[in-house]
C-alpha cells in the first residue's frame, strides 16, 4: 500500500457520513482512535457506524484514523480520544508501566497478528541466527515482543541492531535489512505479492510458546469508572458491527472502500479474511468476539517479566476489565 493510498484513506475517513436516527434520544459524543489508517482491519467499526449501531447505544461516535506518529495510548490517556484501538497486550503493558491511566475492555486479535520475516534462502534459520543482523520493527509494542523472543533464545539487545520500521517494506525487499516485521493481513500480503511466499521464512511468536493478543480496545480509567454504561454500549455496538462484517465480508470491504475508495480491493479482501481468522481464534471460539482472556494475558505478562521487557509485575486486574464483556450475553458476543 503506497503513501498516496494511505493519505487518501486518512482524508476520506474523516468524511464518513453521519447516520440519522429518529427520536429524541440524547447522544453522548465520543471518538474512537484507530491504531492505523482506514482499512478493513477496522471494518466492523465502520459497519457499526454506517448501520447506526452506536447511535442505538446512545453514542455519537466519530472514528479518528491513526498514523505512523500517533500513539493511541497517549491520546486516550490524555482525554483527546474516548476509545482507542491500541497496539496490543504488549502496548497496554508498556503504557501501564509508564503509569498511563488506561484500561483494556476488549481484545480483537486472540493470536499474535504479526510475524518476523527473513529470506528463505538466507542465513537466518533460527532465532539464534538473528545475532549480528539488522531488524526493523514497530516501536509501539512489536519491539517488546521481539526483544522477549530473542531473550528466550539467549540474545541480548546488544547482539543485534533493531531499527524503527517505516511504512514500506522495500528496504527488506531490496536486501538492505535482514528481518522485517509483518502483520499477517497487511505487510505479509505485500511481501508475498512482491517476492513470493516460497522466498520467505517466517518466525511466529505463537510457535515459540507465547501468544500476544493484540488490537486492544482501551479507555481511560476515568471513563471506565464514570461511564460504564457507555463503555458497555460501545462494546455491544462494535460486536454487532463486526458480526455483520465477518458474516458478509463484501459488506465489510464495501463499507471501508466507500470511505477510502483508492485502497486496493484484493488487498482489502485478503486483510478482512485474515483479520477475521485472528478474531475468532482461540478463546473467542467459545467466549465470543473481543474476549479478554486473562490466563493468556497473564502468560504474556510473565514472559515479558522473565525476559526483562517490563521491570516489575503489573496489576493486571487494574489494567484489564473482562467484566464489561461478561455483562453481554454470550449469544450476542458470538461471531
Amino acid at each position: 500500500m503506497n503513501r498516496r493510498h494511505l493519505l487518501t484513506g486518512l482524508g476520506a475517513a474523516l468524511a464518513l457520513p453521519a447516520i440519522p436516527r429518529a427520536g429524541a434520544q440524547t447522544l453522548t459524543r465520543a471518538t474512537l482512535r484507530l491504531k492505523w489508517l482506514t482499512q478493513t482491519q477496522f471494518a466492523g467499526f465502520y459497519v457499526a457506524v454506517q448501520k447506526g449501531y452506536y447511535r442505538e447505544a446512545g453514542i455519537d461516535l466519530t472514528i479518528n484514523p491513526g498514523g505512523p506518529n500517533l500513539l493511541t495510548e497517549n491520546l486516550v490517556a490524555s482525554g483527546a480520544d474516548t476509545f482507542g484501538l491500541s497496539g496490543g497486550t504488549d502496548s497496554v503493558f508498556a503504557a501501564r508501566e509508564r503509569s498511563l491511566p488506561i484500561v483494556c475492555t476488549g481484545v480483537m486479535h486472540q493470536q499474535t497478528p504479526f510475524v518476523f520475516v527473513a529470506r528463505a534462502d538466507g542465513p537466518i534459520r533460527t532465532l539464534a541466527d538473528f545475532r549480528g543482523k539488522t531488524i526493523t520493527t514497530w516501536f509501539t509494542g512489536a519491539n517488546f515482543v521481539l526483544l522477549g523472543m530473542l531473550a528466550e533464545a539467549g540474545l541480548r539487545p546488544t547482539d543485534f541492531t533493531m531499527q524503527p520500521q517505516q511504512v514500506s517494506v522495500t528496504p527488506f525487499v531490496d536486501g538492505q535489512i535482514d528481518v522485517v516485521t509483518a502483520t499477517r493481513y497487511n505487510e505479509f500480503y505485500t511481501l508475498m505479492t512482491r517476492m513470493g511466499r516460497d522466498k520467505l521464512r517466517v518466525f511466529v511468536p505463537d510457535d515459540h510458546g507465547i501468544t500476544f493478543p493484540r488490537d486492544t480496545v482501551i479507555v481511560s480509567e476515568q471513563t471506565a469508572r464514570d461511564k460504564p454504561d457507555m463503555v458497555k454500549g460501545f462494546m455491544q455496538a462494535s460486536i454487532r458491527g463486526w458480526r455483520d462484517a465477518l458474516r458478509d465480508q463484501k459488506l465489510g470491504v464495501d463499507t471501508v472502500m466507500a470511505v477510502a475508495p483508492t485502497l486496493a480491493r484484493p488487498h482489502q479482501e485478503f486483510m478482512l479474511e485474515e483479520a477475521g481468522k485472528l478474531m475468532v481464534a482461540g478463546p473467542a471460539a467459545t467466549n465470543g468476539l473481543f474476549w479478554v482472556d486473562m490466563p493468556t494475558i497473564q502468560k504474556a505478562h510473565d514472559f515479558f517479566l522473565r525476559n526483562g521487557v517490563i521491570k516489575a509485575p503489573l496489576d493486571l486486574a487494574a489494567a484489564y476489565k473482562p467484566d464489561v464483556l461478561a455483562g453481554i450475553p454470550l449469544a450476542d458476543r458470538m461471531a
